[in-house]
């Protein structure tokens, strides 16, 4: 027999050995192994149970947010003409603003984890300018406007320094546009936040500040709606 046979039939033999030595430590560590596996278990299942759970809560938050949006998108009843059977309508746009406000603010409340639930409170902030509710619209959207989600976030600093902008805090308003400019994303490009800026700079009379603006959006932004703004700005008498 070549060493090589029985080389190969040794082999069985260690897998058998090593086996028996790891079935006997099992049994003598019955307890520990009892534990370990048991400890995995309730790992998984709480695992499994929080994936099942959010799932379910992103649903029922879906539905809520639609229900609150089908409030906001809710027509204004015109003098003089009946409601027709069945369309919900609001006698302005405040009082609008105010149903929507509520109900996105419940959603907000109640399901604050989900993606529904954050966008939901920015709407919050939002319906709450148009229902004239400025102290409440201010702390909302300042809360959305720290929050870890960046597009969200800087749509509400947008809204937000329209806010202050209306409040007077021009200098709050002018902070806010910088930011964004600085870290422009896919909500709020830079080119938005400068057009903000201009725009606060005219109303303030500070033209020169304004113009400068201007020029650099009409020349790196030469084949966009922002240069061509920019431009219109620049040269308000010419023809387009």
């Amino acid at each position: 027999m070549d060493s090589q046979t029985r080389h190969s039939l040794k082999q069985p033999d260690a897998y058998v050995a090593a086996t028996e030595h790891g079935l006997k430590w099992a049994q003598q560590n019955r307890s520990a192994v009892i534990r370990y596996v048991v400890g995995i278990l309730v790992v998984l299942l709480v695992v499994i149970g929080g994936l099942v759970i959010y799932n379910v809560r992103s649903n029922s938050a879906n539905a809520a947010f639609g229900e609150a949006m089908g409030v906001y998108q809710s027509d204004i009843a015109e003098p003089g003409v009946p409601p027709q059977q069945g369309v919900k309508t609001f006698p302005s746009a405040q009082e609008r603003a105010k149903a929507a406000h509520e109900k996105f603010q419940q959603v907000a409340d109640s399901y604050g984890m989900t993606a529904s639930g954050k966008l939901a409170l920015y709407f919050a902030g939002l319906t709450a300018i148009e229902a004239n509710q400025i102290s409440t619209a201010q702390a909302t959207l300042e809360k959305v406007a720290g929050s870890w989600n960046g597009d969200l976030a800087s749509l509400a600093k947008l809204s937000l320094a329209s806010l202050y902008r209306q409040n007077g805090q021009d200098q709050k308003a002018i902070d806010i546009y910088n930011q964004l400019i600085a870290k422009p994303n896919h909500s709020v490009p830079a080119a938005t936040a400068q057009l903000q800026l201009a725009s606060l700079y005219e109303s303030k009379g500070q033209q020169a500040e304004a113009r400068k603006i201007y020029a650099q959006l009409k020349d790196k932004e030469a084949k966009t709606a922002a240069g061509s703004i920019a431009d219109q700005r620049l040269n308000p008498g010419a023809r387009q």
